[in-house]
């Protein structure tokens, strides 16, 4: 217990110290999400080993993980992305993925990277929604046209690949049964939000009213409670849990919508940016191995490899986007695309647990998606301010 107490006030001490490092004023200013990995690097096993991502901080770590795509999940405006950033979401993800799918199926074949084509297809043509999100928010982007072009296509690039993992790889039924439960989990969504979005009861609303600024804080609870069933429901329909997290997120941000809602939002947003999510990011530095940069003479060529074919996958959609985008922000939004890390390292375990992915392998996918979410959002809002 000793120990578990020095961890998380290391832990607590790097969250704290993260904005503090972000705000430093150098030539390319790292997002905050970026200084939490890095510092989670250096307090992690591989450099300092001053806290092991094991035990109740590697809870701590899925814990933020699932209150992060909740939150993302509330980000998401429906009524703003809808028409044609939906539509240009939709068809450029699946043109990445087929891109993909082509890369990966060269680069294995002539063993330059020695992965499954299709687990590293869909690994690539993912976006970081999760990371992008508060990096957006901090540069003031997010609810600007840009932005919403760029969140829409960031959610594309999260979902699709979310179910390619549900759908193909991990089903734990027939292929028939699956599908049933998938439907199943968005049949019972659909229900639970539209009993949020039409709740009329004065005696409930002023319920909610009430305990907002109590103890009891009930509003909170609930969205604690909707984002925990409908975690459990996915795992029990054989999805992943970070879908069910995303849908409950989206229900809440459809229930919250107007200023009625601002102050949950409010302590929503508090609960996870000031408490689960930095935990989240920093337990993903630790898990980050330094050593499998430099294991084979190959892995730095891989690791290039894999970063010029992620800004490829994630930057051929904005061809379509060629009528909706100025011209320098085009370059900008490939690399904004690009950022890649959680559902990469989900992926990636996946892949290692199944025996499908060499655990080397695995290493140097997230090797690639990490240095993805410290470089490219930086050059991005470099090319964007001086554009």
């Amino acid at each position: 217990m000793e120990s578990y107490r020095i961890a998380l006030f290391v832990i607590a001490l790097a969250a704290a110290f993260s904005p503090l490092l972000a705000r430093i004023p150098t030539r390319f200013r790292m997002p905050v999400v970026a200084t939490e990995m890095l510092l989670g690097m250096i307090i992690g096993p591989h450099i300092f080993n001053w806290v092991s991502p094991d035990g109740l901080v590697g809870m701590l770590g899925e814990l933020g993980l699932t209150f992060l795509l909740f939150m993302v999940g509330m980000e998401i405006n429906l009524g703003e992305i809808q028409g044609k950033p939906l539509t240009l979401a939709i068809g450029g993800w699946f043109l990445s993925f087929t891109v993909a799918m082509a890369c990966m199926s060269v680069v294995h074949a002539i063993g330059l990277i020695q992965a499954p084509p299709l687990l590293a297809a869909v690994a690539l043509s993912t976006t970081a929604l999760g990371v992008l999100a508060p990096i957006l928010r901090d540069e003031g982007i997010l609810n600007t046209d840009f932005g919403k072009m760029l969140l829409s296509a960031a959610a594309m690039g999260e979902f699709g690949p979310l179910m390619v993992v549900s759908m193909l790889i991990i089903p734990t039924h027939s292929t028939f049964l699956h599908t049933v439960f998938i439907l199943a989990f968005v049949g019972i969504t659909f229900v639970i939000a539209d009993t949020a979005i039409n709740a009329r009861s004065s005696t409930l609303i002023d319920l909610l009213a009430q305990t907002m600024q109590s103890s009891g804080q009930l509003p909170v609870r609930i969205c604690i409670a909707l984002q925990a069933l409908l975690v459990v429901l996915a795992g029990e329909f054989g999805l992943n849990v970070v879908v069910g997290a995303f849908a409950a997120g989206m229900v809440v941000g459809l229930a919250s919508k107007g200023d009625g809602g601002m102050i949950l939002r409010q302590k929503l947003d508090a609960i996870g940016y000031g408490f689960l999510i930095p935990i989240f990011f920093i337990v993903a530095g630790m898990k980050f191995d330094v050593s499998a940069l430099w294991a084979n003479p190959l892995v730095p060529v891989q690791i290039i490899c894999l970063l010029g074919l992620l800004i490829l996958i994630r930057g051929v959609p904005v061809i379509l986007y060629y009528p909706v985008l100025a011209s320098n922000d085009r370059l900008p939004f490939a690399l904004y695309s690009a950022t890649g890390l959680p559902m990469i390292v989900i992926i990636s375990e996946i892949g290692v647990s199944s025996g499908l992915m060499a655990p080397d392998r695995a290493a140097v996918l997230v090797s690639a998606g990490m240095i993805s979410v410290l470089l490219f959002p930086l050059l991005a809002e470099r090319i964007r301010q001086h554009s």
